[in-house]
């Protein structure tokens, strides 16, 4: 039976001169862990989280080798990988991220994929996620969630949820805070020894990839609007950055055997996949 979990009963909006804002003023972190939870739980209900020990133990660890660096390292942190192929991933409050399947499987290396686990919990750290979730307040952030990480919505066994899909696209980040996630994104993996260039790599992959299949990566781009400058921002911030004391890792062994552990895996659900040509 299909579980509902209903938000925690405490305020989480303040007035900051006249301006709705999304502030430590208006969510402790307790209250933001327990948001988070909430919402981690209901989105386990409604998408297709795979739980495959190897791959979990993988994404967790290299997550934390992050996260632990941040300073929220005292956040309990949770990765948990989606089984869709849409390239594209999602922070909730609290040290909540999600992981596309197609994510795992785009990467050409492992500092690709850190680099986009490292951009979302980017936002977290900076509190991005609190926004979204006060934005999203009144409305069941499960269903927004799904319809931002799948293509569900746009299925004919999604037709439920399409009332809903406009309020998806705003599950979107602002530029602003995209460039601080980015930012957040460079500093994570770099203190973790990992190359930086996995980030803006990664985003430069994807845009090549479009001119030559349009609608593949629709989910990625509408939630997080990529071009060549930001690209080139992002390489402007790795070349700030001082001399690692060791070499920065690019990729692993490890890494490609995950990889092909998750192409292995049954296809995703239907519904949950993009059509491309």
């Amino acid at each position: 039976m299909e579980r509902t979990i209903r938000r925690a009963a405490f305020p989480i909006t303040c007035i900051v001169a006249g301006v709705f804002a999304a502030t430590a003023c208006s969510v402790s972190q307790d209250q933001e862990v327990a948001l988070g939870e909430a919402d981690a739980a209901q989105i386990d209900s409604q998408l297709p989280i795979v739980h495959d020990t190897m791959v979990d133990r993988y994404i967790s660890a290299l997550g934390n080798s992050m996260a632990s660096k941040t300073s929220r390292a005292d956040l309990t942190w949770h990765f948990a990988v989606v089984n869709t192929a849409e390239v594209n991933a999602f922070a909730l409050p609290g040290g909540y991220i999600f992981i596309n399947r197609g994510a795992i499987e785009q990467a050409d290396r492992m500092d690709e994929l850190a680099g986009i686990m490292g951009h979302e919990i980017g936002h977290v750290v900076r509190r991005h996620a609190v926004e979204q979730l006060q934005k999203q307040a009144k409305r069941d952030v499960g269903i927004i969630v799904l319809c931002t990480l799948t293509r569900i919505c746009h299925s004919i066994g999604g037709q439920i949820a399409v009332s809903v899909s406009a309020d998806a696209m705003s599950a979107r980040y602002s530029q602003k805070d995209e460039a601080q996630a980015d930012s957040e994104g460079v500093q994570n993996t770099f203190r973790a020894g990992i190359d930086p260039e996995g980030l803006p790599g990664f985003f430069q992959k994807l845009l090549d990839e479009q001119k030559v299949r349009p609608t593949a990566f629709e989910a990625f781009f509408s939630t997080h609007p990529t071009d060549a400058s930001r690209v080139a921002t992002t390489r402007r911030l790795i070349a700030t950055l001082p001399a690692p004391a060791h070499p920065l890792v690019q990729d692993t062994p490890e890494f490609h055997l995950i990889q092909a552990q998750v192409r292995a895996w049954p296809a995703p659900p239907k519904d949950t996949t993009a059509t491309t040509p």
